[in-house]
């Protein structure tokens, strides 16, 4: 027994002593030990591609995979520089021009930086839909960009400021564009960027972040749905004494709910209705206060849309939880500069809904396919207005037939108008509408319209179940 537990003891000591030379070891590691840290390579492109790897390149679905090169016979005091050909809006292979450029390998230390730089020219005037950063085809976390950039023959510099470089420690995605030929009446140019590069600019101040636009505002909701919070912007003064609005993801944003037991509010400016109340939704960038607001006055639990009982063979279903949906365009097709109607879609318990808010007109366009409504030539739609029925309420729903072309406003369109008045509805109750489609082309239905006239104040509305049927 002795000789075991002198063993023991020998063991123990050993094992103190190289505990404490480990600890001791680590200790002297910790104090001259420089941990490895990302690049801040600022800059993207410079004559060729800068420390992106070689696989780098993403276009959007729809845009034209070709659309990008390396021009060697154009530049900004070059001879080289990015080249972008933005096609014919009849062009098969693709009808604007739009992708990414992300990192292939490990993203770049960016907090050092304010700004993405870079100078431009077209080969003619025209306007850029969406020019930015921050897209990598996975979170987009920190997407910035400024919308409708105007280049025209000469180069200029163009400046978009980072709405919070802090945030950018790690990222991939150094560029993303996105052109068509709106302003062009569908014919295509080309526009060349140089210079690409992010800077640390002196001259860049004044930070004005908003959401909801910087408007107050008053939404009404329900218990159990989600809402986003939208009209998320980052604003600055340029040295040049120009202000420059970005257009910025929620992660850059803080947000906050006056009373977390009927909302909360994540990270990504999502709202969750959790029971009745009047919470106020704000939000702040890098320590200052966002202008702008939503109180949201939750009206209870939500009566959901009437389930559809007709035979999916008889139905062509444009938005329906209940039917397979045809490809859509968009559900809100936002005409400016008349246009006021935003969106507030949402689910309860997977059903959809399409909620439209500030309400003076909106359509829903399908043209890839059209509907062939000859057989199925009556419309399914239910409505829903909370609140009340506005005293005035005159409402009117257009379906548009873009001809044989397919193509709205090709010279061979029709339409058919359907009035309402205040006299069907009753509020916070799913009405049916249900109409035949009588104009004698409707074989290539594209849009259907909805609309406040007369001096309607209708503002706020739900719809679901919109389709054809025979």
């Amino acid at each position: 027994m002795r000789n075991i537990k002198f063993t023991y003891t020998k063991i123990a000591f050993l094992l103190g002593f190289v505990f404490t030379l480990m600890v001791s070891c680590e200790r002297e590691l910790s104090d001259e030990t420089v941990f490895a840290t990302l690049p801040n390579t600022a800059e993207v492109f410079t004559d060729t591609p800068v420390g992106m790897g070689s696989d780098f390149y993403f276009p959007f679905l729809g845009s034209k995979p070709e659309a990008w090169s390396v021009d060697n016979t154009e530049g900004y005091n070059s001879q080289a520089s990015m080249r972008f050909d933005v096609p014919n809006a009849t062009d098969p292979e693709g009808n604007y021009a739009g992708a990414i450029f992300r990192i292939d390998g490990a993203g770049r230390d960016l907090t050092g930086y304010t700004a993405l730089t870079f100078w431009a020219k077209a080969s003619q005037g025209v306007t850029i839909g969406e020019i930015g950063f921050g897209q990598d085809f996975g979170e987009n976390k920190y997407q910035a960009n400024v919308s409708n950039l105007n280049l025209n023959t000469n180069w200029v510099k163009y400046i978009i400021p980072i709405p919070d470089p802090s945030k950018l420690f790690n990222e991939r995605g150094m560029f993303w564009y996105s052109a068509g030929t709106q302003n062009t009446g569908g014919y295509g140019y080309t526009f060349w960027v140089d210079e690409l590069k992010f800077e640390k600019l002196g001259t860049i101040g004044q930070p004005q972040p908003a959401i909801m636009n910087g408007v107050d505002i008053q939404q009404d909701a329900y218990s159990g749905i989600s809402l986003e919070v939208t009209g998320l912007t980052q604003t600055f003064n340029l040295g040049s004494g120009i202000n420059q609005t970005v257009s910025a993801a929620p992660s850059y944003f803080d947000f906050e709910s006056s009373d977390t037991g009927t909302a909360t509010v994540n990270e990504l400016g999502v709202i969750n209705i959790l029971g009745e109340g009047t919470p106020v939704i704000t939000a702040s960038l890098a320590g200052v206060e966002a202008a702008g607001s939503m109180t949201i006055n939750i009206l209870g639990d939500f009566e959901l849309a009437p389930i559809p009982t007709r035979d999916p063979d008889d139905v062509t279903s444009i938005f329906s939880d209940s039917y397979t949906n045809i490809p859509v365009d968009f559900f809100n097709g936002y005409w400016e500069p008349y246009q006021t109607t935003e969106s507030a879609d949402f689910v309860i318990d997977g059903n959809h809904m399409l909620n439209y808010t500030s309400f003076n007109f909106v359509g829903n366009q399908f043209s890839s396919p059209t509907v062939d409504a000859t057989q199925k030539s009556n419309v399914h739609i239910n409505m829903y207005i909370p609140g009340e029925v506005p005293s005035n309420m005159d409402f009117l729903i257009t379906i548009v037939d873009f001809g044989a072309d397919q193509a709205q406003g090709g010279g061979d369109d029709s339409r058919e108008q359907i009035f309402f008045d205040k006299s069907i509805w009753v509020a916070n109750t799913w009405i049916t509408l249900e109409f035949p489609i009588t104009m004698t082309t409707r074989s290539n239905i594209g849009q259907i319209i909805y609309e406040n006239i007369n001096f309607s104040s209708l503002t706020n509305f739900y719809l679901d179940n919109i389709y054809f049927y025979k």
